[in-house]
């Protein structure tokens, strides 16, 4: 008999499509090295030395059958040891996956692998079906499970249909924000596990971090325990080369108390081996491989600050003596202008729009080693003083201009949300914000690259920017630029490869800073000095006599101030 799991009627196919990558694959599909889904099988003890035929393992996002073959594998070893008859597995094993292809593809690996230990090809076929199931896991109702491993998907949150949208988020409390898709896959699966079961990931790693993290966190933190977390910032588990920031991680039902967290270089059969070991000895010999005991863990929703007991101490002494970036209420982190369609929206002084249609604008390629370069280009402002979208009538030369790019205006999600206001840019501009002094700060860099901008400019979506009615903004921009300030970011921001970190604004909030009456009048002097020469080494020990330190623990990062 053919057993049939289809996707949730009130969901049709086309609800699933989230669009491929520059690669050709599709969103959200990452497959996993081999050596190190057998690490990840270790951690969450699904070993053929343990009675595997008596329990129950989930791989929700099963794909071509990267974890659900060498599971497979496990398990008919086990069982054979124990006398368990493969027809007698039926239950041991749920696998899901939305896709078709997918699902074939693993039913047939799957076979191959039953077929390779003399099960017969019907009990094979039979098994396979019953193992590997074409539908959502996310609304499916399945468990309790032993083991739950896996790569969930790496998907945002907006790119899901609408209705499919809501009902994740009716569901899953952990769908924050702009949560990525894996988030609730942690969130679920966790809630499947039996007493004593354990998950095992392998996933991107903001959420330990970022905003939309918190709610997880704050689960996790609360109902279980984390066994073990490895971290994979330079290293490359996946057979695709991907723009991710991977770790790996243990977790089961109770209480953190002692966590083993570790590193890898390059996730390499031999440093997986070795990583292995580590976690068996609490110690590693390996070069490539680190790891660190945290005897306490985090509360709430805080984030998993992973670096050494030594950084962690640090972080929490300067913490407890300084106030945060925004704390007095006079200084706030705001980013600049997102049109949508920056080759329509951005244009140069020659465009035939009438003038006070457009705001001078700022991007982060105009600014060279400190100093911003008047690129003369503007944003089309379609925003009246109140914040409503312009009458289009009263400009006839801007009516023109975008009605000649009408199409590709109107294909922005911003426009088709609402079609009346089809011209709208994503943000509003303020053009009062132009005469307004601050500081710019990029998105992504190796280091804090704070510029002075003394009012002429909006900023652009890829700046971030400070303004300050407390503070002198130079003296400001001196302790931002600061490896002191730095260690904030350091510490909480995501991690990209090459060393690159984030720079936004959920991470720039963290950073604490002495209030300015606490900084005295010639070190204020000293710091707007070195602030507009460029000089960082100065700047660095000018900030640590401002937080009143000797030193700051080494920390890597990669020095691009100019």
């Amino acid at each position: 008999m053919q057993l049939q799991f289809n996707l949730p009627s009130q969901f049709s196919k086309d609800a699933y499509q989230y669009g491929e990558r520059s690669s050709g694959e599709t969103h959200g599909v990452v497959l996993t090295k081999p050596h190190v889904v057998n690490l990840i099988l270790d951690l969450a003890r699904y070993t053929q030395d343990r009675a595997l035929g008596s329990m129950r393992i989930l791989e929700p996002a099963c794909g071509t059958g990267a974890f659900l073959v060498p599971a497979v594998e496990r398990l008919l070893m086990a069982a054979r040891r124990d006398g368990v008859k493969a027809a007698d597995l039926g239950q041991q094993v749920v696998a899901y996956d939305i896709d078709a292809q997918h699902v074939a593809a693993s039913r047939s690996a799957v076979v191959k692998v039953l077929q390779g230990q003399e099960v017969p090809t019907k009990v094979a076929r039979r098994l396979a079906e019953q193992w590997v199931r074409e539908g959502d896991f996310l609304l499916a109702q399945d468990g309790p499970f032993d083991v739950v491993v896996g790569n969930p998907p790496y998907i945002r949150i907006e790119q899901l249909a609408p209705s499919l949208q809501a009902e994740y988020r009716r569901r899953y409390t952990s769908l924050y924000d702009r949560a990525d898709l894996y988030v609730a896959f942690i969130e679920r699966g966790l809630d499947l596990l039996k007493p004593d079961g354990v998950l095992s990931f392998i996933c991107a790693d903001r959420w330990i971090l970022n905003r939309y993290g918190a709610p997880l966190r704050k689960r996790v933190n609360e109902r279980f325990k984390v066994h073990a977390y490895i971290d994979l910032h330079q290293a490359s588990p996946f057979e695709s080369e991907v723009i991710a920031y991977p770790s790996i991680f243990a977790i089961g039902p109770g209480k953190s108390e002692r966590v083993l967290v570790g590193s890898m270089l390059t996730a390499s059969p031999e440093e997986c081996a070795a990583m292995k070991l580590a976690m068996q000895d609490d110690r590693s010999s390996h070069s490539g491989v680190s790891l660190a005991v945290h005897e306490t863990w985090f509360q709430g929703d805080e984030p998993w600050v992973l670096s050494s007991p030594q950084h962690l101490e640090t972080l929490r002494l300067l913490e407890s003596r300084f106030p945060s970036l925004e704390a007095d209420g006079a200084t706030r982190v705001r980013i600049g202008v997102a049109t949508g369609n920056d080759k329509i929206f951005i244009v140069n002084e020659d465009v035939d729009i009438e003038s006070s249609r457009l705001v001078p604008l700022v991007k982060r390629e105009d600014i060279h080693q400190g100093r911003i370069e008047n690129a003369k280009r503007f944003v089309i402002n379609t925003f009246d003083a109140q914040g409503k979208l312009i009458d289009l009538t009263r400009y006839p030369r801007l009516a023109r201009y975008l009605d000649s790019h009408e199409d590709s205006i109107r294909k922005r999600h911003v426009a088709q949300k609402n079609s009346a206001g089809w011209f709208r840019t994503i943000d509003r501009v303020y053009p009062e914000l132009v005469s307004v002094p601050k500081l710019l700060v990029p998105d992504i860099a190796g280091s804090n690259e704070v510029a002075f901008e003394e009012g002429q400019f909006h900023p652009h979506h890829n700046l971030y920017f400070i303004i300050s009615s407390a503070w002198d903004l130079e003296v400001l921009g001196g302790l931002l630029s600061s490896k002191v300030a730095l260690f904030f970011i350091w510490s909480y921001a995501v991690k990209m490869r090459g060393g690159y970190l984030r720079f936004q604004a959920q991470y720039l909030r963290r950073i604490r800073l002495p209030r300015p009456v606490d900084v005295p009048a010639k070190l204020q002097n000293a710091i707007r000095t070195a602030f507009r020469k460029r000089d960082f080494q100065k700047l660095d020990g000018l900030a640590l006599q401002a937080y009143g330190l000797k030193t700051l623990p080494d920390f890597d990062f990669v020095d691009t101030r100019t």
